[in-house]
């Protein structure tokens, strides 16, 4: 059997550095997921408990990390159906993964900027 050197190196290419963000992003999404189960049970303990964990919420910290978890989920979803059309579109054999990258990235960042501004404004109010 003969072996083929990879053709690609991967440390630093932009498919790494989109693996890399969405491994990151998926991981932000599970403790976001740990931390909103761990604020909904507060439900069960009574409404005292409820209302004083909602105000640690409210606070200027947690809208800003909603801004950085709208990031994470944008992300995390468009570079999502990015893998899903390499895969099955077959993009991956023409070596077009470069601009699709960066296409992914370009739609994140407008898609996160127009949700995240209102969400810092409140932050900052």
């Amino acid at each position: 059997m003969k072996a083929y050197p990879p053709k690609v190196r991967y440390r630093l290419h932009p498919g790494y550095i989109a693996w890399l963000f969405q491994r990151i992003s998926g991981l932000a999404l599970v403790l976001y997921l740990i931390m909103h189960v761990y604020v909904i049970h507060h439900i069960a303990l009574g409404r005292q408990a409820f209302d004083e964990i909602m105000a640690v919420v409210q606070s200027p910290l947690f809208h800003l990390a909603e801004a950085a978890l709208l990031a994470a989920v944008v992300y995390h979803g468009v570079n999502g159906l990015r893998v899903i059309l390499l895969d099955y579109g077959r993009a991956a054999d023409k070596q077009k993964i470069s601009p699709w990258v960066l296409g992914v990235m370009s739609l994140c960042a407008v898609i996160v900027l127009a949700g995240a501004i209102p969400m810092i404004k409140l932050a900052l109010h």
